[in-house]
C-alpha cells in the first residue's frame, strides 16, 4: 500500500544519512518546513518539500493524508521496560518516602520479590490482557518501537510465562517490540543463600528453552550491591550469549562496582540506569574507542515514581 501525507507543517528529523548520533549532534533536529512524506509498504519512499512534490512524486496514489498544517515525526523508541506485571506494588512508594532505599525495601521481600509473588498466581492469559492495555496506552502516545523486559518471574515457570506473554505482544501488536530475559533480576528466595544454584538454573533450565521457543532477544542482569556481581554477569551473559542473545544490561543503579567495565567487555548493547556516576565511569562511557558500541542509557525518573506504575524502571 502506498500512502502520500501532504501540507506536513514540519517534517521533524529528516537526515540524508544513518549515523549513530554524539556529542553536539544530537542537539541537532533538522526539519523541512511545508512538506509532502511519501510511504511505500510500511516504508518511507521519499520526502521534500510541496513545492517538490510534482517532480519527485509525477503519479499520486490513491492513498493521500492531509496533515492540515500538522507537525510529523518520528515515533518514539522506548528502550527500557517492564510493562508486564501482575499488580502494581504502589505501597513501596510510602517506603520511599519514609527514606527506605531500594536495596532496603528489597531485602525485606519488597521490588522484584513483590512483583514475582504477585506474579506467581496469575494466569498467562491475564497477564497478557493487562499488558495489551499498558501497551495500548503507550502506543497513543506515540511509542512506535519499544523493548519488554522478564525479570518478575524469577523461576523456571515465571520466567517463560513472562516471556511467551511478550512473544503474543509481539504477535499481535503492529509496533515493534524486543523481548529481554531478565531472569537475573534478584535471587530468588529458596536461592538467597545459594547464588551458584540460581544461576545454574538460569543457564542450563531457562535458556536452553527460550532458545528453542525463541522468546527473547536479549539477556539482561541486574549487576548491583547484593544481587549480582559484575563476575556473575559475566558468566550469565555469556551463556546467554550462546544462544545469540545479545547483553543489554542493568548498571550503576544503586552503586558504581565494575559494571560497566564488564559490559563493554560483553560487547553490550546498552548499560541502563547510570544514576550512581563516578568520574571514572564518566571518562569509560565518554571514551567512543574504548567503550565500542555500547550505548548508555539514563533512567534518572526510576527512582522518581512508584514501581510498577508505568513502564520504565525496576
Amino acid at each position: 500500500m502506498t500512502t502520500l501525507i501532504t501540507n506536513i507543517k514540519q517534517l521533524v528529523n529528516t537526515r540524508e544519512e544513518s549515523r549513530l548520533l554524539r556529542g553536539k549532534a544530537l542537539s541537532e533536529l533538522p526539519y523541512i518546513e511545508n512538506a509532502f512524506l511519501l510511504i511505500e509498504d510500511g516504508i518511507i519512499a521519499d520526502y521534500g518539500h510541496m513545492y517538490e512534490l510534482e517532480l519527485k512524486v509525477p503519479q499520486l496514489p490513491k492513498h493521500i493524508v492531509d496533515a492540515h498544517e500538522q507537525f510529523v515525526l518520528p515515533a518514539w523508541c522506548d528502550s527500557h521496560t517492564h510493562i508486564v506485571f501482575a499488580k502494581t506494588r504502589e505501597e513501596e512508594f510510602i517506603d520511599k518516602i519514609k527514606g527506605m532505599s531500594y536495596a532496603e525495601i528489597a531485602a525485606k521481600g519488597g521490588g522484584s520479590l513483590n512483583s514475582a509473588a504477585k506474579l506467581h498466581d496469575v494466569a498467562e492469559d491475564e497477564l497478557f490482557n493487562s499488558a495489551w492495555k499498558r501497551l495500548e496506552e503507550v502506543s497513543k502516545l506515540g511509542t512506535g518501537a519499544i523493548e519488554i523486559k522478564s525479570g518478575y518471574g524469577l523461576s523456571v515457570e515465571g520466567e517463560l510465562k513472562m516471556l511467551r506473554v511478550i512473544k503474543k505482544l509481539k504477535e499481535k501488536s503492529s509496533l515493534s517490540i524486543k523481548s529481554t530475559f531478565l531472569g537475573a533480576h534478584t535471587y530468588p528466595l529458596a536461592f538467597k543463600e545459594n547464588h551458584p544454584g540460581y544461576i545454574d538454573q538460569i543457564i542450563h533450565e531457562m535458556l536452553p528453552v527460550i532458545a528453542t521457543e525463541k522468546l527473547a532477544d536479549y539477556i539482561d542482569v541486574f549487576c548491583e550491591t547484593g544481587f549480582f556481581s559484575p563476575e556473575e554477569m559475566e558468566t550469565i551473559c555469556k551463556a546467554g550469549m550462546s544462544y545469540g542473545l545479545k547483553p543489554k544490561l542493568h548498571v550503576n543503579q544503586l552503586n558504581s562496582i565494575g559494571g560497566i567495565e564488564s559490559a563493554i567487555k560483553l560487547n553490550a548493547l546498552s548499560v541502563d540506569h547510570l544514576e550512581i556516576m563516578t568520574d571514572d565511569d564518566i571518562k569509560i562511557l565518554s571514551n567512543f574507542k574504548s567503550r565500542g558500541t555500547t550505548i548508555g542509557t539514563l533512567l534518572p525518573a526510576a527512582f522518581s515514581c512508584a514501581c510498577n506504575t508505568s513502564p520504565p524502571g525496576n
